[in-house]
């Protein structure tokens, strides 16, 4: 599908130089579309945990980079190849750019081909992203938004949402089990009270900060625990609640040097630890993996069925991203500033389309 009608330039924020802010300005609009592409209108764009990696060139990024891998907006212009989206329709844009095809991860289950290693990159991290008015995503990667589900609820699911989901389901708990989730007041964290609830799970939630307690209290959190009284008071509230247990499985979002020891601490014995966050190290206490056979399992983000089916949830059960809106892409350092100051509950976004 052409893109002659479309503006030459656009406006974008980007990243020019690793450690400095970022910088506001006209670029080249994308023209040139892959058989499996789809241009999307960018109507909201959030930020996130990642987007500071990429900006300290932890992960690899080549300069110049318009940044933000979550973003969500309206199609229009399409690859050749693209049969499942058309113009207008209203996507969450994937992360994973033009995967090889031919690994074990492309050729294996749907649910892990987001790990492809040798893809062109993810969008934000390797390649352009959605703070700009138009963006480049895989058509193959993209999931629909249901009618329910708005742009501004949408965006943040890009990222946090299919991250933290996909940690829940790799937990394999049934309905009524109980999940711990460490670093619950995030935006990664209250996405993953509200995922788990609609599931049927029995949710603790652990965190250290005022904001981040009562954000977890808000969305509707079954155990609330607060990490700043210590290790051994966290762990005795959790058995109070779980029959001496510990809770079945538990999630770790959370880059506080002590909190995979904690998430394992809480966890029943032979149970299972997801490792969501990504400190420079994850720190575990032998004792927790050997004497107490705790798994510890790493996660990703969702393929692009589970993120189908995380969309549907989120619409089916009004499932809510608590978020900080600023309006226009000059707004971004003033986003960037409130993220780095500690205090923000949930998720920033950016309304790109002032039209929404």
């Amino acid at each position: 599908m052409a893109t002659d009608s479309l503006p030459e330039s656009m406006l974008a924020c980007q990243l020019v130089k690793f450690n400095e802010p970022y910088k506001i300005q006209q670029v080249p609009t994308p023209s040139s579309l892959g058989e499996h592409d789809l241009l999307l209108k960018v109507a909201v764009a959030s930020l996130c945990h990642t987007d500071g990696m990429v900006q300290a060139g932890i992960m690899g990024s080549k300069l110049p980079l318009i940044a933000s891998h979550e973003g969500a907006g309206t199609v229009v212009a399409t690859g050749s190849a693209v049969k499942d989206f058309k113009k207008d329709d209203r996507v969450l844009a994937g992360l994973p750019f033009h995967r090889c095809g031919h690994c074990v991860d492309c050729l294996g289950p749907a649910d892990y081909r987001q790990y492809c290693a040798n893809s062109a990159g993810a969008v934000g991290v390797q390649l352009d992203g959605a703070f700009a008015e138009y963006m480049l995503v895989d058509g193959r990667e993209a999931a629909l938004l249901p009618e329910k589900v708005s742009f501004e609820t949408a965006a943040p699911l890009a990222c946090a949402g299919c991250t933290v989901w996909r940690g829940i389901l790799q937990s394999g708990l049934k309905k009524g089990e109980w999940l711990a989730i460490v670093g619950s007041g995030g935006g990664l964290g209250h996405l993953g009270i509200q995922f788990a609830k609609a599931l049927g799970l029995q949710v603790v939630g652990v965190d250290a900060r005022d904001e981040g307690l009562e954000l977890s209290r808000s969305v509707g959190v079954d155990v609330l625990v607060d990490a700043r009284r210590g290790k051994e008071t966290v762990v005795e509230e959790v058995h109070q609640v779980t029959n001496g247990a510990g809770v079945d499985a538990t999630v770790n979002v959370s880059d506080a040097k002590s909190a995979a020891g904690l998430a394992c601490a809480i966890t029943k014995m032979h149970g299972k630890m997801i490792q969501i966050a990504q400190p420079d190290e994850v720190s575990i206490p032998f004792a927790e993996l050997i004497f107490r056979d705790i798994h510890v399992q790493g996660s990703l983000i969702s393929s692009r069925g589970e993120a189908q089916r995380m969309l549907e949830l989120v619409a089916e059960h009004g499932i809510r991203v608590h978020t900080n809106i600023f309006h226009g892409l000059e707004q971004v350092p003033n986003l960037v500033e409130l993220a780095h100051g500690g205090k923000m509950a949930g998720k920033g976004v950016i309304i790109v389309d002032g039209d929404l």
